[in-house]
C-alpha cells in the first residue's frame, strides 16, 4: 500500500501489533523466540513506519511481506552479539582494545570443558571437604618461578591494591617518582595506593633516584618499598634508577619487604628471542623480592588475571584479607590460566603452543609471503582507484610491554584515488568479522604479523564487497 494519502489516513492503514502477530511468518518466529522479544521487534517496526509517514512524503510499503522483513531485520540486529571476534591487522600483539593475549588451543579446550560442566573448583577430591580454588594454579606458579606461594586475582591493578592494603594499610610505602605509573584507563598508581589505605612516600626525581633516597625515607612508619617496572614507557637521557637487587639488599638490611610490580609478566627471557630485554618473573623471584605482581594476559599469554607470588607468610596474609574475595577469579579464568602455565611446564617448544610468543617470533619472510599473497588477491578484484602494495614496517608488543620495541614486519598499504581512506577503514570495521587496521599518510595499513593465515580469506571477501 502506498503512502500517497494524507498522513492521518495513511497512519490508519498501519496494522496493529495483534494483526501482525497473525502473519504466518511471524507465527513461525513465535515458535522459535520468546513472545515478548518478537512483540518488541514488531512495535519497533511499526514505530519506524509511523515516524517515516509523519516526516516524509515518500511512498511506503506496509504490506505483510515488508513488515515481516522489517521485524526480521530488527530481530537480527538485536541478537547480534556486541562482543565480536575481530581481525587484528594493527600489528599490536597485545592490543588492550582488542582483548590482549589470544589463548592457546589447550586453554580454550579447558574453558570449554569447565564451562560446560561442574568442576572441583573448591572441592578437595581426596578428603571430600571444601578446599580453595587457588590450589589449581598455586603449585604450577611456584614450580615455574621458584616462589614459596602464589595467589591469583582478577587483574594486576587488583593484585597491587590487595598487596598494599594487606601489607601497608595506614602505613608508608616508598616509591621512586620515576615509577609513579598510569596503568591505563586513568588508573594511576598514587590513586590505587590511596584506595588501598597505604600512604605514598615519593623519593628521588622523575629521571633520577638513587639508593640513598630510599634509605633516607625509611622510618618507623615504613611498611614496604615498592619498585614498579615502567613497562609502558621509558625515561631516557640523564637518568638513574636503583636496581632491584640493590633494593632487596637494603630491604634485608633494614628488615623491610620489597615488592616488585612487573606488570607485563614475562615468564621467559625475551632477549633470547632476539627482542629487547624485559625483566622476567623468575629473575625477580631469584633476586629475593618479597612479593612480585604481574598480569596474566600480557607476555605470559594467558587470560586476564593478576598474579601475586612471593614469600609464603606475606602471600598467606593477602589470602585471608576480605578483599581477596572481592577480586577473586572464576573457574573459567583458572581453567585457562592453569592450562597456560602447564604449557610452560610441559611443552617442548612453548613458542609453538603459546599464540603470543608465536606471533612475537614469527619470521619476517613468512609474514612477507602472506602479505604478497594478499596483495595479489586484492589486485585481482579491486578497481583501478585502489593502489595496493607491500611495504616494510614495524609491529609492537603493546599491552604496556616493551614500549620502545619495534619488531620488523610487512604491511599491506592501500591507497584510494578520489576516495576516502577513512571511509574504507570504517567499512572494514563494520565488516563481519570486523577488520581493524590503521591509517598513515592517507594509506590504510594492514600488518600481517597479527593476522592469522585463515583470516586472509575474510579480508579478501570484505574487499570484494567494498570494491
Amino acid at each position: 500500500m502506498s503512502n500517497s494519502k494524507k498522513p492521518t489516513e495513511a497512519l490508519r492503514q498501519i496494522p496493529s501489533v495483534n494483526q501482525v502477530l497473525k502473519y504466518p511468518e511471524i507465527g513461525s518466529l513465535l515458535k522459535k523466540y520468546n513472545r515478548n522479544f518478537v512483540v518488541r521487534a514488531i512495535r519497533d517496526a511499526l514505530g519506524a513506519i509511523r515516524d517515516t509517514i509523519a516526516t516524509s512524503d515518500q511512498q511506503l510499503d506496509i504490506s505483510a511481506k515488508r513488515i515481516t522483513a522489517m521485524v526480521l531485520e530488527i530481530m537480527e540486529k538485536s541478537t547480534k552479539q556486541s562482543l565480536q571476534k575481530v581481525i587484528n591487522a594493527t600489528g599490536v600483539i597485545l592490543h588492550t582494545g582488542l582483548g590482549r593475549a589470544m589463548l592457546s588451543d589447550h586453554a580454550i579446550e579447558a574453558i570449554k570443558e569447565m564451562g560446560s560442566s561442574y568442576c572441583n573448583l573448591e572441592l578437595d577430591l581426596e578428603s571430600g571437604k571444601r578446599g580453595t580454588r587457588q590450589v589449581h594454579t598455586e603449585k604450577l606458579l611456584c614450580e615455574l618461578t621458584g616462589a614459596e606461594s602464589a595467589l591469583v586475582v582478577n587483574n594486576d591493578a587488583a593484585a597491587v591494591m590487595l598487596a598494599l592494603n594487606t601489607l601497608a594499610f595506614e602505613r608508608e610505602v616508598i616509591v621512586s617518582r620515576g615509577e609513579l605509573i598510569e596503568i591505563g584507563g586513568s588508573f594511576r598508581l598514587p590513586e590505587i595506593m590511596k584506595k588501598s589505605g597505604a600512604k605514598l612516600v615519593e623519593v628521588g626525581t622523575t629521571n633520577r633516584t638513587i639508593l640513598d633516597d630510599y634509605r633516607r625515607a625509611v622510618n618507623e612508619q615504613t611498611a614496604l618499598i615498592l619498585k614498579v617496572h615502567t613497562s609502558n614507557y621509558r625515561i631516557v637521557g640523564f637518568t638513574e634508577a636503583v636496581a632491584l637487587k640493590d633494593l632487596i639488599k637494603l630491604g634485608n638490611e633494614l628488615n623491610i619487604p620489597i615488592m616488585h610490580d612487573l606488570g607485563s609478566g614475562a615468564m621467559i627471557s625475551l632477549d633470547e628471542l632476539g627482542l629487547d630485554s624485559e625483566p622476567s618473573v623468575i629473575d625477580s623471584v631469584r633476586s629475593g623480592a618479597t612479593i612480585v605482581t604481574f598480569s596474566g594476559d600480557k607476555l605470559l599469554g594467558g587470560p586476564q588475571a593478576g598474579i601475586i607470588i612471593g614469600k609464603k607468610g606475606y602471600v598467606e596474609s593477602m589470602r585471608s584479607n576480605p578483599l581477596a574475595r572481592a577480586v577473586r577469579v572464576c573457574k573459567l579464568t583458572l581453567a585457562a590460566l592453569e592450562r597456560t602455565l602447564m604449557d610452560y611446564l610441559t611443552s617442548k617448544d612453548i613458542l609453538k603452543v603459546n599464540p603470543t610468543l608465536e606471533i612475537l617470533t614469527k619470521p619476517v619472510n613468512e609474514i612477507s609471503k602472506n602479505a604478497s599473497k594478499l596483495v595479489n588477491r586484492l589486485k585481482a578484484i579491486l578497481k583501478d582507484k585502489f593502489e595496493v602494495k607491500t611495504v616494510d614496517g614495524y609491529s609492537r608488543i603493546g599491552g604496556g610491554s616493551s614500549p620502545t620495541q619495534e619488531i620488523p614486519t610487512k604491511l599491506v598499504a592501500i591507497s584510494i584515488t578520489g576516495g576516502s581512506v577513512n571511509k574504507l577503514a570504517r567499512d572494514l570495521r563494520l565488516n563481519s568479522p570486523p577488520i581493524i587496521g590503521y591509517i598513515v599518510d592517507d594509506k590504510l595499513m594492514l600488518d600481517l604479523r597479527t593476522v592469522k593465515n585463515e583470516e586472509i580469506q575474510y579480508i579478501v571477501e570484505a574487499f570484494k564487497r567494498i570494491g
